[in-house]
């Protein structure tokens, strides 16, 4: 039998309301102990909350949600006080003296996942949900609870039992007359089918996790182009210093911004250009490399002084953005590379920032929006379907010649399937899930 657990499931400090959450199989004597009584199932009572002793803390309301129809699948119960920190102090403290115990991190939704009241991506949504502070976070999280991605790999799962299926009758049956002949031929073609999938969800340019975690925006360019005061107009505040002296940002600068509802990380990195000294150096090595693993390069470039792109043009792809600083000082002609879209600017004066605004929240929206497929929000979903794609190659290279080693293969693809929504026993993972969690959820 699991113990009694309690938490505080509102925020913490002085609040007009708090929730205490209680799930267990003592939910309903805490109930009876201190406010007299079980209410009608899922119906608010006003109630008196009483300690062990039968002192007064608080009056408010009393939740009864009897099992199986509650968060946790658990006997629970849910306690409504004023937020005041010794009422909250008193009424946690009673339910210790009464039997139950502290909860730890995210130890509700593991017993509901552990109940069968959720798998584990839909436990990875709600966890994204109360994290998620953009719009489009909310909008990804809230359809990963809903189930998206477990009815995505659900399909999956069972499209891999069926081929299993016919290799395994032609292993066991060979010689069979009411099985029919070449049995794994007929699973080749559902298995292509499967390997497309799993490569087109592959790639996606890590769209979901890039809405959990913020596109990555770097501003690149010479010393002195005008990259920090570039970011503090789009950060509509100082975050970088900005002075005359050359290579004066030597490390990565960011701020986080909200465009079209989704993170966005905005990278002010250092000059680069032969550095004076070995601080210089590391600072350009380190733009270089953010600018390498940045999704998106703004190039940097004074005009007032520079005819030419310089190291910028082999910094800069197709689909990064360029924005000609300084243009309120000198109007110069500026060759763009094809596929770059150049903006004139005056970090200065605000000379065409709310264009450069428009185009690149235009581009967050275009490359993170929601399209038809779910995304694999987390690199250990990516690290799963990678992993059964790559069982399932195997399989197809097998499936003619020695249907045995294809159908060994596919029971490796289908467990790293299973693993993404918890169907196997996977306890380091679901450790890492559930410690991310708040306690009281």
């Amino acid at each position: 039998m699991s113990d009694t657990i309690y938490a505080l499931a509102s925020a913490p400090g002085r609040a007009g309301v708090a929730v205490i959450r209680v799930s267990g199989p003592m939910a309903g004597e805490m109930l009876d102990r201190l406010c007299g009584g079980r209410p009608q199932p899922r119906k608010a009572s006003l109630r008196r909350f009483t300690d062990v002793d039968g002192g007064l803390i608080d009056e408010g309301l009393a939740l009864w949600f009897p099992a199986p129809a509650s968060f946790t699948g658990e006997d629970s119960a849910e306690f409504q006080v004023h937020g005041g920190p010794a009422v909250i102090a008193a009424l946690l403290g009673s339910l210790s003296d009464a039997g139950a115990r502290a909860a730890e991190a995210g130890e509700f939704s593991r017993r509901a996942f552990a109940n069968g009241r959720m798998d584990l991506t839909e436990a990875e949504g709600l966890a994204d949900l109360i994290d998620a502070e953009t719009e489009g976070q909310r909008a990804q999280a809230l359809a990963q609870m809903t189930g998206s991605l477990k009815a995505v790999y659900s399909s999956w799962r069972e499209t891999l039992i069926t081929i299993l299926a016919a290799l395994e009758g032609e292993i066991d049956f060979p010689d069979e007359e009411d099985v029919p002949e070449d049995l794994s031929s007929r699973a080749s073609a559902p298995l292509a089918a499967l390997m497309e999938e799993l490569s087109q969800h592959l790639d996606d340019d890590k769209r979901g996790q890039r809405v959990r975690e913020g596109f990555v925006v770097a501003l690149i360019g010479a010393p002195n182009a005008g990259k920090s005061s570039l970011l503090n107009r789009l950060a509509r505040r100082d975050a970088a210093i900005v002075t005359d002296i050359a290579g004066t940002t030597r490390d990565v600068v960011e701020v986080r911004l909200v465009l079209g509802g989704f993170p966005v990380i905005l990278a002010d990195t250092a000059g680069v250009r032969g550095a004076s000294d070995g601080g210089e150096a590391e600072g350009v090595r380190r733009a270089l490399a953010r600018a390498e693993d940045a999704d998106l390069r703004i190039g940097v470039l004074d005009v007032s002084r520079e005819t030419g792109l310089g190291t910028l043009e082999r910094r800069l792809t197709p689909g990064d953005g360029l924005a000609l600083n300084k243009a309120d000082l000198a109007a110069v002609e500026i060759p763009v590379p094809q596929g770059v879209c150049a903006h004139r600017v005056s970090a200065r004066t605000g000379e065409g920032l709310e264009k450069l605004e428009q185009w690149l929240e235009a581009v967050v929206v275009e490359r993170l929006s929601s399209r038809e497929a779910p995304a694999l929000s987390r690199a250990r979903h990516r690290e799963g379907v990678s992993r059964a794609l790559a069982h399932l190659r195997a399989a197809s290279a097998q499936v003619g010649s020695a249907p045995e080693l294809a159908a060994a293969e596919i029971h490796l693809g289908l467990r790293a399937i299973e693993g993404l929504t918890g169907r196997i026993d996977v306890e380091d993972v679901l450790d890492q899930v559930f410690s991310q969690f708040c306690i009281g959820k």
